[in-house]
C-alpha cells in the first residue's frame, strides 16, 4: 500500500497542473460568453448565432479536453478504492504462503482487518487530498497573481496643491471617512448596488475650494498598452485654471477619452506629471448605470437635497421623463439601464455628475445622446449655467458650442495640436469651418441616441420611455418588472433528469456497457473476498485433516475443489500442485479485478465528459436561439452563472459523485450477498440499517436540496455586482465609491457564504446520526456470534470484516447519494435553459416560404398594421401601434422623433427581435413566415451599439470566411480605417481585445459600417451609424454610404438633421406612431401637423434656412429626375 503513495503523488502533482490549464481554458470560455452575451442582439440582428455557436463548442472542446485528463486521474484514484486494498491483501497473503508459512483464518483476517482500517484513509481521503490540494494550490497561486498586479494610482484623499510626486495621477476626493458610510438617506428601495460616500462638501470653504482648484499637465506620456512602442498620449502640456470651461475636440481616435481618463488616474502616465487640486465627478462616454431606480442612480449614496435634486433634474432636461416613466424618478432602470434609451441613459449620468457638488466635473461626450434642443439645453442651463463657477472640461464632437468656450483643446494623435479661445485659434489659421464639416457646422439636431458598447457592456435594446411598463402586475410602488427574479424548482430530482443526462452522454447503450463494466468489476471483488474466506477455510480444514493423518497414520484428502481442478490439469498435460493452485486463482481474480476496475472508471468518465460536452452545447444553443425578452429579463450574471459555476459541476463534481454512488451501491451488493452466504440471519439488521438510513437520507434530502438551490441563486448576484462593478470602475472610482460597492460586494458574499454554510453543516449533521446507527449495527453483529457461534472461524471474520466495510461504505454512500441529489440540481439549471422557447425558425422548413437567394431585388417594404410588443404577453402594451407606411425601392428615408418615439422598436419589428402583429412585406414577401436568418441575413444593418468581439479583425469582419482579404481591405478603406489596422502588428491577423476595447467607440463604429459595406444587400438599416464620431470622419461616412449603397433602400435613424435633409423620405415618429411622412421640404412647408416643421425651427433661424435650402435643393433634383424619366 505504501508503494502506491509515490504514484498518488505524482498524480497529484499532474492533476495540478492539468487544473490550470482547465482553469485557464474555463476562463477563456467564459469571457467568450460573457461577450457573445454582451451582444446577442447585434449577433441575432447579423444573423451570426451559428458561426458563434461553432466558436464556443471549439472553446469547450479545449476545455473538456484538459478536463478529460483530469477525470481520467480521478478515474484511477477512485478505483484504488476497489483494488488498492484487495491488492495489498493479496500481496501480503501470497507473499506469506510463498515463504513457507502455515496460513490460519485468524492471521488471514488480522491482515485483512488491518488493510481494511488503512483502506478509507489510504485510498479515499488520501488521493482526494492530494487532489483538492493540487486544486488549492493552483487557486492560490491563482489569486496570488492577481492580488500581485500593479494598483491604480487613483486616491480618494484630498491634497494639498501643488502635487509634489512626479508622474503620478491623482484624482481627488474630499471628506471621505468612515462615518460618512452611514449616511445614505435615499432608502425608498433596496438597491442591488449600494450608494457610495457622500462628499460632505458644505462642511469647508467652499470659495475657497474653488479658488483653489486646478489642473496641470506637464509632458504627460502614458499609454494603455505597456507593451506598445507608441503613446496614447505623448507631450501633453495643459493648465486649467478655476472657473474655466475647457472644450477638448479632435477626430475619432485622437486621445480625448485618453486625456480624461488621465487626469482621472485610470491611464498611468509614463512620464511627465498630473497635478489635480480639488474634487472630480466624472460623466464617462459609456453611460455607467446600476440596476436601481433612476434616483438612486442620480444621488448615487449622496444625502438627498431636495432642493437640489430638483435644480439638477431640470437642467439635465429629466423631467419629461420623470413624468412618462411609470414610477417616475422611483423606476428601476434595469441591468446597466436596459428599460432606458440611450438619451436618457447619458442624462441620468450627467446628472449624476453634475449633483455631487465637487470642483472638477470632467464630461466626456454626454452631449451625442441628445437632440440638438436638448443639447443646448443642457450645455447653456447646465454647463455654462449651473457650472458656470467650476472647471468643466467638456470632450464632444458638438462643435457649434465651442464658441462659448473659454479654451479650447484640439487634440490629434495623442497630442495637443493647439490650445487657445475659440478667437485665438481662428485668428491662428484654424480651420473650424473644414471640422466642421459645412452642414455639420450647422446646429446638429437630431437624437444621437447611443447606448455604448465597453468590455462587460451588456448589449440591450434601447426601449422606449412607454416600454418600461410591460405588464400589468407589478412587485411594489418601486419595483421595475424588466428584471424577473429567478425560479427556485421544488421538490426531489426525477428520474427523467438522469435519463436526459445519460443520454447526453451516449444513450442508453453506453450507458448499459458502462454498468455492465461496473457490475462486473464489483463480482470480481466480492469474488475475491469471497475465495479468500474459501481458502482461508480450505486452510484451516487442510491442518485438522494433517493432524488427524498423523495420529492415524493414514492419508486423507480435503475433497476441494482445487484437488479436482488438479487432478483435470494434470490429464491435460498441465500438472500443477493443488496447494499452488489457490494462489493462481487467487492472483487471477485480483488481476481481472484490476484490468475491469480501471476499465470501468474510464468508460464512466468518458460517457460523463460526453454528457457535459453535450448539455452545454444544448444550453448555449438555447440561449442563443432565446427572444431578446429573454435577456433584457435575465441578468447576465444569472445566465453567466449558469455558464460558469453550475457547469463547473456538471464536468467535475458530478461524474466523480456519481461515480462514487454507482461503486458504493454495487459493492454494498456485494457485501449484502456475501454475508447473506455466510449467516443469512444477519440480513435481519442489514435490512433495518438500510430502511433507518434510508429514512435519515429522506429527511435530510427534504433541506439540503433545496438549501443547495438557495446557494445556486444567492451565487447570481455575485456575478452581476461584480460585472456591473468592473463595466463602471472609472466612475465608481471618480466618485470615491470603492469601499462601498466593496462593502455591498460582501453583503452578497455573505448571503452566498450563508446559504453555502448552511448545506455543509446540513451535512454533517447528516453524518453524524450515520456514524451512530453504524456503531451500533457493527456492535450487534459481533455480539451474534458470541450468541451463535460460527461453524469456522473463516465465517467469523468474514462476516465482521464486511460489516465493518459495509458501515463505512453506507455512511459514506448516503453522504454522496444526497450529494449526487444535490449535484444534480446543476444539470436541472443547465436542462432549464435548453427549454427556453425559441424565438422562431431560423430557416423556414417549407422550401415555399424560403425566399430565393437574389431576395430582396428591389427593397421594397410595406408596413401594413404592425404593432409591436416586447413581451409575449398578448395583453401587454404595444409600444408601436398600428403602422401603415411604403417604402419605395431605392429610397433613402430618414427616421426622426424624440427619446421614446419608437425609432429603435422599428429596426426591432423589422428584424422581428420582439413580437410582431400586422406584417412587413419586402418585395411582396411576408417576413412573419420565413426564416429568421433568411430574412436577417438579407438586411445590413449598423447598430446602436457599436459590438466587436475578442478574436482577429477579420474575424470581426467575416467571421463565416466567406471573402478574401483584398475585398475585407477595400471595406476598410471605404470607412477610413485601411490605415489603422495595416498599423496594427498582424494587420487582419491582429487581435482584438474583450469588447474591442482597444479601439476608440468611434472606430468600432466604423468597423460595423464596413461589415455593412461587405455584405452588399439590398436594404441598409443606419442606427445612429455616425453618432460617435467627429463631423469631418462623418462627411466622409455619409459621401461612402451615398456611394456605395445608392442602388439600395436605406433606412437611417438620424442623429443630425442635416444628414437626413437630402434624403427621399422623412419619418416622423411620436409614442409609437408615425405623425409624418414625406419628402423634407414637403414637411416643412406643406405640413399641417408641422411636428418635423418644429423640430427643424427649434435649431434657430440660420440653421433653419440652411436646412431648409438643402431640402429644396434635393426635392427640385428630384423632381428634375422623375420628369426626366417619365419622358
Amino acid at each position: 500500500m505504501l508503494l502506491f503513495i509515490p504514484l498518488q503523488a505524482y498524480l497529484g502533482k499532474k492533476t495540478s497542473v492539468l487544473r490550470l490549464r482547465t482553469a485557464l481554458r474555463t476562463d477563456e470560455r467564459v469571457r467568450m460568453m460573457n461577450e457573445i452575451i454582451s451582444g446577442i442582439q447585434v449577433i441575432k440582428m447579423y444573423a451570426w448565432e451559428l458561426p458563434f455557436e461553432t466558436m464556443v463548442a471549439y472553446a469547450r472542446k479545449k476545455e473538456i479536453n484538459a478536463i478529460r485528463h483530469v477525470s481520467y486521474i480521478r478515474g484511477i484514484l477512485l478505483s484504488f478504492i476497489i483494488f488498492l486494498t484487495r491488492v495489498s491483501i493479496f500481496l501480503s497473503l501470497v507473499g506469506y504462503v510463498l515463504l513457507g508459512t502455515f496460513l490460519t483464518p485468524e492471521v488471514a483476517f488480522l491482515i485483512t482487518a488491518y488493510y481494511n482500517i488503512l483502506r478509507t484513509t489510504m485510498t479515499v481521503f488520501f488521493p482526494q487530498g492530494i487532489s483538492q490540494m493540487a486544486e488549492t494550490l493552483v487557486s492560490i497561486k491563482r489569486v496570488e497573481k492577481y492580488m500581485q498586479s500593479d494598483e491604480t494610482d487613483v486616491s480618494d484623499k484630498s491634497v494639498d496643491w501643488p502635487l509634489e510626486t512626479p508622474g503620478s495621477n491623482q484624482a481627488t476626493v474630499y471628506g471621505e471617512t468612515e462615518e460618512d458610510l452611514d449616511e445614505v438617506e435615499d432608502k425608498l428601495l433596496p438597491s442591488p448596488l449600494p450608494m457610495p460616500v457622500p462628499m460632505p462638501l458644505g462642511k469647508i470653504n467652499e470659495n475657497a475650494v474653488l479658488s483653489e482648484a486646478g489642473i496641470a499637465i506637464n509632458g504627460l506620456k502614458a499609454k494603455w498598452d505597456v507593451n506598445s512602442p507608441d503613446y496614447t498620449l505623448n507631450c501633453v502640456n495643459l493648465r486649467v485654471q478655476p472657473g474655466t470651461m475647457l472644450g477638448i475636440v479632435g477626430r475619432t481616435g485622437s486621445g480625448k477619452s485618453s486625456l480624461m481618463q488621465a487626469i482621472l488616474g485610470e491611464l498611468r502616465s509614463e512620464s511627465g506629471e498630473i497635478k489635480v487640486n480639488g474634487t472630480i465627478s466624472y460623466a464617462s462616454q459609456e453611460p455607467w448605470l446600476f440596476s436601481g431606480t433612476v434616483r438612486q442612480n442620480i444621488l448615487f449614496g449622496q444625502p438627498m437635497d431636495r432642493r437640489r435634486y430638483t435644480k439638477v433634474v431640470k437642467k439635465c432636461a429629466l423631467e419629461r421623463d420623470f413624468d412618462l416613466l411609470p414610477y417616475k424618478d422611483k423606476t428601476i432602470v434595469g441591468e446597466r439601464g436596459a428599460s432606458l434609451s440611450g438619451g436618457q441613459k447619458a442624462r441620468i449620468s450627467l446628472a449624476r455628475a453634475v449633483y455631487r457638488e465637487t470642483s472638477i466635473y470632467l464630461l466626456d461626450d454626454p452631449l451625442s445622446a441628445v437632440d440638438t434642443h436638448v443639447a443646448r439645453h443642457l450645455f447653456e442651463q447646465c454647463m455654462r449655467g449651473y457650472l458656470r463657477e467650476r472647471i468643466v472640461i467638456l470632450a464632444t464632437h458638438q462643435l457649434q458650442f465651442l464658441q462659448q468656450a473659454d479654451q479650447i483643446v484640439i487634440m490629434d494623435k495623442g497630442q495637443v495640436s493647439a490650445v487657445g479661445t475659440y478667437e485665438s485659434l481662428r485668428d491662428s489659421g484654424v480651420d473650424f469651418a473644414s471640422m466642421l464639416n459645412e452642414e455639420a457646422r450647422e446646429e446638429q439636431t437630431e437624437e444621437r441616441s447611443r447606448s455604448r458598447s465597453g468590455s462587460q457592456v451588456d448589449q440591450r435594446r434601447n426601449s422606449e420611455i412607454s416600454l418600461v411598463s410591460v405588464t400589468d402586475s407589478v412587485l411594489d410602488a418601486g419595483a421595475d418588472q424588466m428584471v424577473s427574479q429567478e425560479r427556485q424548482t421544488q421538490g426531489r430530482i426525477g428520474l427523467g433528469l438522469y435519463n436526459k443526462y445519460f443520454k447526453a452522454g451516449g444513450g442508453f447503450f453506453a450507458f448499459f456497457v458502462m454498468m455492465a463494466f461496473c457490475v462486473l468489476s464489483q463480482v470480481l471483488a466480492s469474488l475475491g473476498d469471497y475465495f479468500l474466506s474459501y481458502w482461508v477455510t480450505k486452510k484451516g480444514n487442510d491442518a485438522v485433516l494433517a493432524s488427524s493423518n498423523a495420529e492415524n497414520d493414514t492419508t486423507i484428502q480435503s475433497p476441494m475443489l482445487e484437488n479436482r481442478l488438479s487432478h483435470w490439469l494434470t490429464e491435460q498435460g498441465l500438472p500443477v500442485d493443488a496447494e499452488m493452485l489457490d494462489t493462481y486463482i487467487f492472483t487471477l481474480i485480483t488481476v481481472l479485478t484490476i484490468v475491469v476496475t480501471v476499465a470501468r472508471s474510464f468508460l464512466f468518465f468518458n460517457l460523463a465528459m460526453k454528457a457535459s460536452i453535450s448539455l452545454h452545447n444544448s444550453m448555449f444553443h438555447g440561449i442563443s436561439r432565446a427572444a431578446m425578452f429573454f435577456f433584457n429579463t435575465n441578468p447576465s450574471g444569472r445566465i453567466l452563472n449558469r455558464f460558469s459555476k453550475d457547469m463547473g459541476q456538471v464536468d467535475e463534481i458530478l461524474p466523480a459523485v456519481m461515480m462514487d454512488v454507482i461503486q458504493i451501491f454495487l459493492a454494498l451488493a456485494g457485501i449484502v450477498i456475501v454475508i447473506a452466504i455466510v449467516n443469512p440471519l444477519f440480513l435481519i439488521p442489514t435490512v433495518v440499517l438500510g430502511i433507518i438510513f434510508y429514512q435519515l437520507r429522506t429527511f435530510y434530502l427534504k433541506t439540503s436540496r433545496d438549501v443547495k438551490r438557495m446557494e445556486a441563486i444567492t451565487r447570481s448576484p455575485v456575478y452581476s455586482h461584480l460585472a456591473a462593478s468592473l463595466t463602471g470602475l472609472s466612475t465608481i472610482r471618480a466618485f470615491g465609491a470603492q469601499r462601498v460597492l466593496e462593502a455591498e460586494f460582501d453583503n452578497y458574499q455573505d448571503m452566498h457564504s450563508s446559504a453555502f454554510y448552511m448545506f455543509i453543516s446540513t451535512s454533517r449533521a447528516f453524518g453524524y446520526w450515520l456514524d451512530c446507527f453504524c456503531v451500533i449495527y457493527i456492535a450487534i453483529i459481533t455480539l451474534s456470534f458470541f450468541v451463535y457461534p460460527p461453524a469456522n472461524g473463516g465465517d467469523v471474520g468474514l462476516a465482521i470484516t464486511q460489516a465493518m466495510g459495509m458501515t463505512g461504505m453506507v455512511q459514506w454512500g448516503m453522504r454522496q447519494s444526497a450529494e449526487l441529489e444535490n449535484t444534480m440540481t446543476a444539470v436541472e439549471r443547465v436542462v432549464e435553459y435548453e427549454d427556453i422557447e425559441p424565438e422562431g425558425e431560423l430557416e423556414a422548413a417549407n422550401p415555399a416560404k424560403k425566399p430565393p437567394k437574389s431576395w430582396p431585388a428591389e427593397g421594397k417594404i410595406i408596413f401594413d398594421e404592425l404593432s409591436l410588443r416586447y413581451v409575449p404577453d398578448p395583453k401587454a402594451e404595444y409600444v408601436l401601434k398600428s403602422l401603415n407606411f411604403v417604402i419605395q425601392p431605392r429610397e433613402k428615408v430618414g427616421i426622426v422623433g424624440r427619446t421614446g418615439a419608437g425609432k429603435s422598436s422599428l429596426i426591432n419589428a423589422l428584424f422581428r427581435l420582439s413580437y410582431n402583429e400586422g406584417s412587413i412585406l419586402i418585395d411582396k414577401r411576408d417576413t412573419n413566415v420565413m426564416g429568421l436568418h433568411d430574412l436577417r441575413s438579407k438586411i445590413s444593418i449598423i447598430p446602436q451599439e457599436p459590438v466587436l468581439f475578442s478574436g482577429t479583425m477579420r474575424y470581426n469582419l467575416d467571421p463565416f470566411d466567406e471573402y478574401k482579404d483584398e475585398k475585407l481591405w477595400r471595406s476598410l478603406e471605404e470607412v477610413k480605417l485601411k490605415e489603422v489596422v495595416a498599423d496594427l502588428p498582424s494587420g487582419l491577423q491582429s487581435k482584438i481585445t474583450e469588447g474591442g476595447t482597444n479601439f476608440s467607440v468611434g472606430q468600432r463604429q466604423l468597423v460595423c459600417l464596413a461589415r455593412a459595406i461587405l455584405r452588399e444587400n439590398r436594404i441598409l438599416v443606419m442606427d445612429e451609424a455616425t453618432a460617435n464620431v467627429d463631423p469631418q470622419t462623418d462627411g466622409l461616412i455619409q459621401t461612402t454610404i451615398r456611394n456605395k449603397f445608392k442602388d439600395c433602400t436605406v433606412l437611417t435613424i438620424a442623429h443630425r438633421l442635416h444628414t437626413i435633409m437630402d434624403s427621399d423620405k422623412v419619418l416622423v415618429m411620436d409614442a409609437g406612431r408615425v405623425v409624418e411622412f414625406g419628402t423634407p421640404y414637403e414637411l416643412l412647408t406643406l405640413s399641417d401637423t408641422k411636428v418635423f416643421h418644429g423640430m427643424v425651427k427649434q435649431t434657430g433661424q440660420a440653421t433653419y434656412e440652411t436646412l431648409l435650402k438643402v431640402a429644396q435643393k434635393a426635392f427640385e433634383d428630384a423632381q428634375k429626375q422623375s420628369r426626366r424619366l417619365s419622358s
